[in-house]
């Protein structure tokens, strides 16, 4: 029945009208299919009302009555296993994918975006809120229009592990009417579509009341990002100062730290790899790669920057980037390869989690460096076969290293804070823990070695292990659901309601926070869908907003800016939401 739920969820998210569709929200909704129909064919145990008391209440053998108990008690044992699990995986791969940019993100434009993020979810928290404080609304359904108006599955397991642990701490026949986890889940699913295409409605109203044009903020996206690079660049430069002839190269003062390096030299006609003991005489030409600042202040010392080619075409030598994947040689140090002294090949820079730097001789080695090598093809060659440069190396998933992840979220997720007059402490949970271990794995894991073992996951199986985790997830609270009565709720309960209290949740927040970030903050337009697409963590938003524009890397980039602190704060906000109502209901 799971793989039947997944297996219609799919599907029907891959239907799509004008480019918009459920996507994985789908299997939500294959799952509430099969939940109703496998209860209403009768096979499986009743789940609707109190199923314990009614199949004790219906008298007969007392051993019979034992054995149904305990089948529905063992068949949502294994629901609740398997969507647990789920959970857990979805949010670590998504931590482990994230995890590098995040703290990168923390600066400059980006500030402002993840400011407009951090309101949208507050203020969707509060208008959520008064839903409760105001109108009488169980807090169970409150929290599942919340976390299915803004389209995020680790909030709605966040919420309903909350509302567990309440109901699990309270006395018996204490608990309170808007406690049941059930509703949550149903509650969620009605808010889940409009909260889909919500996020796309506000786009195209912003871009219509406005008049945006498109290309023109592509064009200044694009402007903006040549203005503002701070990646490595080059720069060809003729030695002319007279104090630095006949010295080495490591004695010429500007090539002496970390922040400028020579990888080519050219001497008349010959094109050749300098050592640190390469003497540099009148004319020679040296190729230097470091930032603009650095490489000016070296130029301006050296001599003059020359528009004179140091391609290696057509000479012995050749440029090739190629990947660390040998792990005996992880943590190792580039001095100790003695790649330059022994191949005479120079590593001009290193890529690593997407940032080029200047390597130096303490550089030490990770999974997955990207390292820029100059030199003549053999010589590379034998490089290569030390550090590795394995395709099949960087597909491979380890899952030591996975595992070990998975434990350490959920040890940090199941760390209690005690909250004063709340029966359930606050915490990360199943949903929050893995997450930050993930992030913090990703992005400082490298420093941490045992052996053979890293943390890098290829982005194949990161994908691959976060859409399992996710289907299995929203299959089973979708089967939970149907099986709970959801369609009834539609039809004859507050189904409707709960769908209009969620258009506002969904609606209100990105409109007038989307407004503020174009008109206001003067953000580009397509950075401001792409921010707004990472505040609902809303991947079929993110498509329609690459879509808009030939470069979809101003939203792609917007998206990936705020998602973290996104995901992190709808995973904390049904928490606090729950403990600000549980406080006031005490009163």
């Amino acid at each position: 029945m799971i793989a039947l739920s997944s297996v219609i969820g799919i599907l029907l998210g891959a239907i799509k009208y004008k480019g918009v569709g459920l996507g994985i929200g789908g299997v939500l909704f294959g799952g509430i299919f099969m939940g109703w129909l496998a209860q209403e064919l009768g096979w499986i145990p009743n789940f609707s009302g109190d199923s314990f008391k009614t199949i004790l209440d219906n008298g007969g053998d007392v051993v019979k009555n034992a054995e149904a108990v305990g089948k529905v008690h063992t068949f949502k044992e294994i629901l609740h296993y398997v969507k647990e699990f789920g959970l857990i995986l979805f949010v670590y791969t998504i931590g482990i994918q994230v995890g590098p940019g995040f703290f990168a993100s923390l600066k400059g434009a980006g500030l402002k975006l993840i400011g407009y993020a951090v309101l949208i979810v507050f203020l969707g928290a509060a208008i959520a809120l008064s839903f409760n404080v105001f109108f009488d609304m169980n807090l169970d359904s409150t929290i599942g229009i919340y976390a299915g108006a803004v389209t995020n599955t680790p909030a709605l397991g966040a919420g309903q592990a909350m509302i567990k642990d309440l109901v699990d701490g309270m006395a018996a026949g204490a608990v309170p009417a808007g406690f049941d986890a059930n509703n949550v889940a149903s509650a969620y699913a009605v808010a889940y579509p409009f909260g889909i295409c919500g996020i796309i409605i506000t786009m195209l109203l912003i871009r219509f009341f406005f008049k945006v044009n498109i290309n023109a903020e592509g064009e200044k996206y694009e402007l903006q990002k040549k203005s503002n690079r701070k990646d490595l660049d080059t720069q060809n430069v003729s030695v002319n100062n007279s104090e630095l002839f006949g010295l080495k190269i490591s004695d010429i003062s500007v090539l002496k730290g970390n922040k400028v390096i020579c990888s080519r030299l050219k001497r008349g006609d010959i094109l050749m790899v300098p050592k640190a003991d390469t003497v540099v005489y009148a004319g020679d030409i040296l190729h230097l790669v470091g930032n603009d600042a650095d490489l000016n202040a070296a130029c301006g010392f050296i001599g003059e920057p020359v528009q004179v080619s140091l391609t290696t075409k057509g000479t012995e030598l050749s440029v090739r980037k190629i990947v660390v994947t040998n792990e005996k040689i992880l943590g190792k140090t580039l001095d100790s390869l003695e790649i330059k002294s022994k191949f005479d090949v120079a590593v001009s820079r290193l890529i690593r989690t997407g940032m080029e730097f200047i390597p130096h001789k303490g550089t030490t080695l990770h999974f997955g460096d990207q390292l820029n090598l100059v030199g003549r093809k053999e010589s590379i060659d034998a490089v290569a076969n030390i550090v590795g440069d394995s395709t099949v190396a960087m597909q491979k998933v380890h899952m030591l290293p996975v595992f070990i992840g998975l434990f350490l979220g959920m040890m940090l997720g199941s760390v209690a804070i005690p909250v004063p007059g709340l029966p359930a402490a606050l915490k990360l949970g199943l949903a929050g823990g893995p997450l930050v271990v993930a992030i913090l794995l990703s992005r400082f894991g490298h420093n941490i070695t045992f052996g053979k073992m890293h943390w890098f996951m290829p982005a194949s199986g990161n994908s691959a292990l976060r859409e399992i985790g996710i289907v299995l997830f929203l299959a089973i609270v979708g089967f939970n659901s149907g099986a709970s009565g959801f369609v009834d709720t539609l039809v004859h309960g507050d189904g409707l309601t709960w769908m209009g209290y969620g258009v506002f949740v969904t609606f209100i927040p990105i409109f007038i926070c989307g407004i503020l970030a174009y008109r206001v903050s003067k953000i580009n337009y397509l950075s401001v869908c792409g921010a707004m697409a990472g505040s609902m963590t809303d991947p079929p938003a993110l498509a329609f907003a690459n879509g808009m524009y030939k470069n979809s890397e101003a939203s792609s980039l917007g998206y990936a800016t705020v998602y973290p602190f996104t995901m992190f704060l709808r995973i904390l906000t049904p928490q606090l939401m729950i403990v600000i109502a549980y406080a006031l209901m005490s009163k």
